[in-house]
């Protein structure tokens, strides 16, 4: 393996990642940043119940996408004969959690983004469809029961480890399964405050509410 064009690959893979989209859309159209406002986070839930149904779509599709492309850059080292094919799911994972922590922590907004999930559900899709539309799935039947969205994000990010562990998706790398389970359990760290809600009974309900503020600064 050629470790120069892996570490570009990865650096790469970040910075597709970092992309602030909620920031950036929120200054461009409406001219607030969007972590001022609602829960505070800069993901596509706070822009949905924050600037409407339009704005949380369009934040959604470019972080999905983000997860994607930065997950298929590990394809172009398979090309280069950088890295083997059956190392490939574990590669296409490694880069998925570089994106993810540059949604996290995006360079180019003060390391201040959002929870990763739409950008670890592009991941997914870049490595299994089946697999995504099993934590689509588990997102909405939780979301549809329950009514919370951190929750369904949470479980819906679980049930992608436990999606390797069946025979059907078992990966040529067991390691894959490994940081599998590591990169769910970025979601659910990114989940803490709503945890400590959810246990308190304080957490949210799903509603769409239109720019109401956190505070005015």
């Amino acid at each position: 393996m050629d470790i120069i064009f892996i570490i570009i690959g990865l650096c790469v893979a970040y910075l597709v990642g970092s992309v602030p989209t909620a920031v950036w859309y929120g200054k461009a159209v409406h001219g607030i940043d969007i972590r001022n406002y609602g829960s505070g986070n800069a993901g596509a839930t706070n822009t949905l119940r924050t600037l409407g149904k339009k704005a949380g779509v369009i934040v959604m599709i470019v972080d999905l996408l983000k997860g994607f492309i930065a997950t298929s850059l590990s394809k172009v080292l398979l090309e280069m004969g950088t890295i083997s094919a059956d190392k490939l799911e574990l590669w296409m994972l490694l880069f998925g959690l570089a994106a993810a922590l540059g949604h996290i922590f995006p360079v180019y907004a003060n390391f201040r983004g959002g929870k990763g999930v739409a950008t670890l559900l592009g991941m997914i899709l870049a490595i299994n469809l089946t697999i995504a539309l099993i934590c689509i799935g588990v997102f909405f039947i939780v979301l549809v029961v329950s009514k919370y969205v951190s929750l369904g994000s949470m479980l819906a990010a679980l049930a992608f480890p436990m999606a390797f562990l069946m025979p059907r998706f078992k990966p040529d790398e067991p390691l894959t399964i490994v940081f599998a389970f590591a990169l769910a359990s970025v979601v659910v760290i990114t989940h803490q405050k709503n945890i400590k809600r959810l246990i308190n009974g304080q957490e949210n309900k799903t509603r769409i509410r239109l720019k109401k503020k956190r505070d005015h600064h």
